[in-house]
């Protein structure tokens, strides 16, 4: 009799045990984040020299990756090279090394590729009467690159598939938010230069990635944020529409016009998962950006919309790092002082055919030793852990 208790009394504890150990670790669950890392120089081939001589931000931007340790991952604003010695010292000798008592992190695909910031146009964007200036460029950059994007993997990434929007011509985008002038109220931009801009400051690219959850197309860009410009608010148009880029690009019956660098048009498979991420610069509430930019998003019929928050946001707003905060302070991603404050800048939006099981940012509380991790960059990794919807 006590022994068949004793059998009884373990199958129960580990029953308990297994219990516990598929909450903290939901089956067929990966990571996806998005971080603006702020691994930008305005001298060309400033980033390769400062990773080379050992650069403290940079493994503190190493370390947060290697504390949330996603699966897949975009990084906004790391300056692209065309041999891609950036993203290689960085893997190497950062993430592959580990920072503040965090162990290395590997990743053995990567995707990045050519951005139009700081690419020159030709142009007299910014209407100085020079077209030699970083404003003049199909993007805002000191130099060709600047701002780039990497894509880092655990999965494969079939780079065959990728599309590329990078050279889209805004004018193309039916009903496009053409900035005005608001001396005359007519066209900003006279036509020849209406006629060759480019939507994408940086660029829009469907990366199609082999998941456990099946293909999944990692939908990434960096929006232009919604200021440094005039009364014309030429940056704010352009961050709606190149939001609106992908809110049409997942929508079949508003893709037929959008043709990609290659020629191919059209938009996304109506049954293709995806997760759209990236620094979007556009707050739900607060914010210079246009009212209803990145709801065209939060609202759309295919997107799981998310909501991950932070202590550390929550108490940042409760010390007055944002004064004239309406949305929920909680939700923040990014801190650009007390002019612009706390604003919800970064986004990981999955389909709907996807589950959230966890979600997060990366903002601990002062108090918290991880806090001396947050001054390498303004802005806070926003992860989700996904599965496929039951």
């Amino acid at each position: 009799m006590r022994m068949t208790l004793w059998i009884c009394l373990c199958l129960l504890v580990l029953a308990g045990c297994v219990a516990v150990a598929r909450r903290d670790a939901p089956a067929a669950a990966i990571r996806v984040a998005t971080f603006n890392t702020s691994l930008y120089d305005n001298a060309d081939g400033g980033v390769i020299a400062r990773l080379r001589g050992g650069d403290e931000k940079a493994r503190k931007i190493a370390a947060v990756i290697q504390q949330v340790r996603p699966d897949l991952l975009l990084l906004n604003e790391f300056d692209f090279d065309a041999e891609g010695d950036a993203a290689t010292i960085f893997q190497r000798d950062y993430l592959g090394k580990g920072q503040y008592g965090r162990d290395p992190i590997d990743y053995p695909h990567r995707y990045f590729a050519a951005v139009n910031t700081g690419v020159p146009s030709g142009l007299d964007i910014d209407r100085n009467g020079r077209i030699d200036g970083p404003e003049d460029a199909w993007g805002f950059g000191f130099h060709p690159g600047q701002y780039g994007m990497l894509v880092l993997s655990k999965y494969p990434i079939d780079a065959g598939e990728v599309r590329s929007f990078r050279m889209f011509p805004w004018h193309e985008m039916p009903d496009a938010r053409a900035p005005v002038d608001p001396k005359t109220g007519g066209a900003y931009y006279d036509e020849l230069t209406w006629k060759q801009l480019r939507l994408s400051s940086k660029s829009h690219w469907d990366v199609p990635v082999a998941t456990p959850l099946g293909t999944l197309h990692f939908l990434v860009a960096h929006p232009t944020p919604p200021v440094f410009d005039g009364p014309e608010d030429r940056n704010g148009t352009r961050n709606h529409d190149e939001i609106r880029l992908w809110a049409d690009y997942i929508d079949p019956s508003r893709a037929g016009y959008l043709r990609d660098d290659a020629g191919r048009r059209g938009g996304l498979e109506v049954d293709a998962g995806f997760v759209i991420a990236g620094d979007l610069n556009s707050d739900p509430i607060d914010g210079a950006g246009l009212p209803g930019s990145i709801a065209q998003l939060l609202d759309h019929p295919r997107v799981l919309a998310s909501s991950p928050t932070s202590e550390g946001a929550l108490e940042a707003s409760r010390k007055g790092g944002s004064p004239q905060k309406r949305g929920a302070p909680q939700l923040d991603t990014a801190a650009f002082g007390m002019q612009s404050g706390n604003l919800r800048a970064d986004y990981v939006l999955p389909s709907r055919n996807l589950e959230i099981v966890d979600s997060g940012v990366f903002w601990p509380r002062s108090g918290d030793p991880d806090a001396k991790l947050l001054d390498a960059t303004d802005h806070h990794m926003v992860w989700l852990d996904l599965r496929r919807a039951r």
